[in-house]
């Protein structure tokens, strides 16, 4: 039996990567086989197709994560029929990902999705969503509610950003959205932010202690920008972290930790422990409302994958990207 995949080769030190029809003899490595979806498109798959380092070994089919259906499984807790999202993990770097009619993982790595919760709609949430909700937990675990005061949302026109909007207006949180696009501030307030602001704002170097203004805030931009935020977080406050579009480094102060008790959490979905990913899919299912993914979502086949993700490493893309796999 052969399925349509993108491919990803190493020729000398380039990467290419091309539609191609592959065996099923290429799905190795699990005990329950998945017939994909709907993948996505994420800014750690434009790095992947770049031949920016996410993949360790080649060839492989790219995507970071997935969503679909068993097939078979050889393992109790999933059966044919079966409605299941898998993230992170090894996909995509050193176990062949979504981008792919067909998938074979090891059984850990899935979760089976809420009834309310499509496998498109699955797909629309992806990583990203996966990865907005982890934030919350932690902005709610540090003791950031609603009542505390306001919150920034960064790169708040991408995926993570669009996402975290949406569960945290409807949480009941004032939000202040954070964009270099001032086309989209319409698609921003319809998804919940009451305020916006312009990027430029929080990129150039400012004291390492300000004017406290955010009880919080999720942050996908990374470099000076968050340096910023964390100077101007409240007392008690909380900020997380999951990008690094404006940069790896990080030239901040620690007088915020210190003078103001400021918590800095990392945000990792990749190796994120499965009862942490229950209870994020479960929330994902009460907290979003999957109306307003409509605005954020556009779809193309696999054939469209590799311009989108080159848009994206310009910051040409908004929202959502689905894959179909069935186009």
């Amino acid at each position: 039996m052969t399925f349509k995949a993108i491919v990803a080769r190493q020729n000398s030190e380039r990467v290419t990567a091309a539609v191609e029809m592959v065996e099923d003899s290429v799905l190795t490595g699990g005990d329950v086989t998945v017939s994909v979806e709907w993948s996505t498109i994420n800014y750690k798959d434009a790095i992947a197709l770049a031949g920016q380092g996410i993949i360790q070994t080649f060839p492989l089919i790219p995507g970071i994560d997935f969503a679909g259906t068993v097939e078979s499984s050889d393992d109790l807790r999933f059966k044919a029929g079966d409605n299941v999202v898998a993230t992170g993990w090894g996909l995509s770097q050193t176990h062949n990902g979504g981008f792919a009619q067909k998938a074979r993982v090891p059984a850990d790595w899935l979760i089976k999705l809420a009834p309310s919760i499509s496998t498109r709609d699955a797909m629309a949430i992806g990583t990203a969503g996966f990865t907005a909700m982890l934030s919350v937990l932690a902005l709610e675990h540090g003791g950031v509610f609603p009542d505390k005061g306001e919150l920034l949302v960064t790169g708040a026109s991408g995926g993570v950003g669009s996402i975290a909007i949406a569960i945290l207006s409807k949480l009941g949180y004032r939000v202040t959205a954070s964009t270099g696009k001032a086309a989209e501030e319409q698609y921003l307030r319809d998804l919940g932010a009451s305020t916006i602001i312009d990027r430029s704002t929080l990129i150039t170097e400012g004291p390492p202690v300000a004017s406290e203004r955010w009880t919080g805030a999720v942050d996908a931009v990374g470099g000076r920008s968050l340096a910023n935020i964390l100077s101007q977080t409240a007392y008690g406050g909380v900020v997380t972290t999951c990008g690094f579009v404006g940069g790896r480094d990080l030239p901040a102060s620690v007088l915020p930790f210190i003078l103001r008790g400021v918590t800095l959490a990392g945000i990792d979905s990749v190796r994120a422990p499965r009862a942490v990913r229950e209870r994020a899919w479960e929330r994902l299912a009460v907290d979003l409302d999957l109306d307003k993914l409509g605005s954020t979502v556009s779809v193309v086949g696999l054939a469209g994958i590799q311009g989108v993700a080159r848009d994206m490493l310009y910051g040409k893309v908004r929202g959502r990207t689905l894959v179909d796999l069935g186009r």
